[in-house]
């Protein structure tokens, strides 16, 4: 009898701590061979500190800076803003072959060019290098790159032309190349990007030459190609039949046309034309959009702002500068 309530005792032990105390055993996601590139990587930036946490006893899908997927454990993004990176980019980020999103940003001891080895990367869809210091060109293995569906290589010190290629991209829905060095024309190619909803930055470069003919095909929700050196006509970016444009800013070029016979959409919110060889009048189409902001100083316009809208919103600094503007906010018309 003694016997048996020992026994049962034990039994009733022996659930009580397999219910409460059970071992737990959590499998690493990381996939070996990817935990080995990420180390490799990690030195060739000189084992920067906002990588301190990248041991090879921890599991890298927590680590920071890298997202691995819920089911596969493959590494499908790849980021660093605001640290101290320090050195060209590693070809070995090109032994991901899952990766989609690809990111450093404020990262200014990055140097030297964009690595061929990128090219590897066909998952791509996001490339985003910015804030760096990256020389060299735009690559035109850019353009061999499918998937990528948006690519931002602003502020840094490329230089060189934009290939033709980049135009070509099937997916791409978006476009940064300002604040660098780039030199020669605005691809003819730009009039076939695919994204129906489409931002183009590209200002602040050394860009020359006329804006091609072909980017009036594109209604262009944001479109930004200010402090280059482009001449020429830019009535065709507009249109009366475009409803999607909203912010254009062409400011400080050499672009020359005559204002007064451009069709504005009523979707326009910004448009900066100062600092041009602008001509003819303000028409009185102008007045029917809603700027948040409005600019064409430093032109040759003539004759007198229409009243409506809110052209007078903007005060005199919005219009000086002109050949022969005048009324409201300027002084009135002789």
């Amino acid at each position: 009898m003694e016997a048996s309530k020992l026994l049962s005792t034990l039994f009733l032990t022996l659930i009580f701590f397999s219910t409460f105390f059970k071992p737990s055993f959590s499998a690493e996601r990381c996939r070996p061979k990817d935990k080995k590139i990420l180390l490799q990587i990690k030195k060739a930036f000189k084992n920067p500190y906002i990588y301190t946490a990248w041991d090879s006893k921890s599991d890298c899908c927590d680590w920071y800076g890298v997202k691995c997927d819920e089911k596969t454990h493959q590494i499908y993004s790849l980021f660093a803003t605001d640290g101290d990176l320090s050195g060209p980019i590693p070809p070995q980020v090109a032994d991901l072959p899952y990766l989609e999103d690809l990111d450093f940003h404020k990262q200014p001891n990055i140097t030297g060019p964009i690595p061929f080895a990128i090219s590897k990367l066909k998952n791509l869809r996001t490339l985003m290098i910015t804030n760096t210091g990256l020389t060299g060109p735009v690559p035109d293995f850019l353009g061999q790159m499918k998937n990528l569906e948006f690519i931002s290589l602003a502020f840094n010190s490329l230089t060189g032309t934009i290939p033709r290629s980049i135009g070509l991209l099937p997916k791409l829905g978006g476009l940064r190349l300002d604040r660098n060095k780039l030199t020669g024309p605005i691809p003819d190619t730009f009039g076939d990007f695919k994204g129906t909803d489409f931002y183009l930055y590209l200002s602040h470069n050394q860009l020359s030459g006329k804006i091609p003919a072909s980017l009036g095909r594109k209604d262009f929700p944001y479109i930004d190609l200010s402090r280059n050196r482009l001449e020429g006509d830019a009535s065709f970016l507009f249109g009366s039949g475009k409803t999607m444009i909203q912010h254009v800013d062409l400011s400080r070029n050499l672009l020359e046309f005559d204002l007064s016979k451009v069709k504005f959409p009523k979707s326009l919110t910004f448009l900066d034309l100062n600092h041009n060889k602008i001509k003819g009048s303000i028409p009185t189409g102008l007045t029917v959009p809603e700027f948040q902001q409005f600019n064409v100083s430093y032109n040759r316009l003539c004759g007198k702002i229409p009243m409506g809208g809110n052209l007078q919103r903007f005060d005199y600094s919005a219009y000086f500068h002109n050949r022969c503007l005048c009324g409201a906010p300027l002084p009135k018309c002789k």
